[in-house]
């Protein structure tokens, strides 16, 4: 009898962790492209003055390109002329030092997964700090907001117009920023107007930084084909086009299984879900005016509603 009842103890526990562990947010590295791998995983090095961030002022939180770690904030950045994104400071605990193999120059990783980001150097003279972390854009996110020290999650969704989406998933508990613009198309850098087009191939797209503390990847997804027609297809409401197609961009495997998961509980239901699953490619912010469109206007979504499915 001692044994049965040794038995259910320890079964009723590993129950017990494999729910809590299933019900926390897994966090999993993003996926990187080749080019991101070199400097990143290889500790290769970004040729001078072609990074996307090299110049950028705009006040807000710099994150590890392969974890989501927030690494810098902007008040701690300046142009130190060198050619890549410099900063004279990092979030306390963030960065990692190690020297060279060669002695020569130190090394800096993200701290929590190791990262390759740049070299730091002392003693220039500057700044008043005299210190000058030189960083790879590659290994860089960006996020318009100070954020604390800590791990974020990233999630990027397409569901017609951008403006919608955004206004909803901002207001969602644990969303600590919400930026408007394009992905999944073939055109660089391409303007809302091209885009509006139909033949550039991206999608109005959300890009969300979230923090796992206080919510998951899989409530965002449920949210998102929420406030959205998931079974419209070619447009949003009276939206209609390719660029306002529904689409969620997944950063990892992870993500891609929770997505295909949530579709498949609504096909379940007799939702016929046309939403695509797409692994994410590199994403374009909007013009200014788009971002926190429905905040800034006084206006509510026009085609965008809560329903719930799930």
């Amino acid at each position: 009898m001692k044994t049965k009842k040794y038995l259910f103890i320890l079964i009723t526990i590993l129950l017990t962790m494999n729910n809590e562990s299933y019900s926390q947010d897994k966090l999993r590295f993003n996926d990187l492209t080749k080019a991101e791998s070199e400097v990143i995983n290889s500790k290769g090095t970004e040729r001078p003055f072609t990074g996307k961030y090299t110049k950028t002022k705009e006040q807000g939180t710099y994150l590890c390109k392969k974890c989501g770690a927030a690494l810098y904030h902007s008040a701690d950045k300046f142009d130190s002329e060198c050619g890549w994104p410099s900063f004279d400071d990092e979030i306390k605990g963030a960065v990692s030092r190690f020297p060279d193999p060669d002695g020569m120059r130190t090394e800096i990783e993200c701290a929590s997964c190791g990262a390759h980001l740049g070299h730091v150097f002392i003693g220039e003279h500057l700044t008043s700090k005299s210190v000058r972390h030189c960083v790879n854009s590659v290994s860089l996110d960006f996020v318009p907001a100070i954020l604390p020290a800590g791990q974020y999650g990233t999630a990027m969704f397409a569901g017609g117009c951008f403006w919608g989406v955004e206004y909803f998933l901002q207001k969602a508990p644990g969303v600590v920023s919400v930026v408007s613009g394009y992905s999944g198309g073939h055109v660089k850098n391409p303007s809302y107007r091209e885009v509006c087009t139909g033949t550039t191939g991206h999608a109005e797209t959300v890009r969300v930084v979230y923090d796992p503390s206080k919510t998951s990847y899989e409530k965002l997804v449920r949210l998102f084909l929420e406030i959205h027609d998931p079974t419209q297809a070619g447009g949003q409401g009276p939206d209609i086009g390719d660029q306002y197609r529904s689409e969620i961009f997944y950063m990892n495997d992870e993500q891609k299984k929770i997505g295909e998961s949530c579709i498949n509980i609504l096909k379940g239901k007799g939702y016929k879900v046309v939403t695509s699953v797409t692994q994410a490619s590199e994403f374009y912010p909007a013009e200014a005016y788009h971002q926190d469109y429905y905040f800034n206007n006084g206006k509510v979504p026009y085609c965008h509603a809560f329903v719930k499915r799930f």
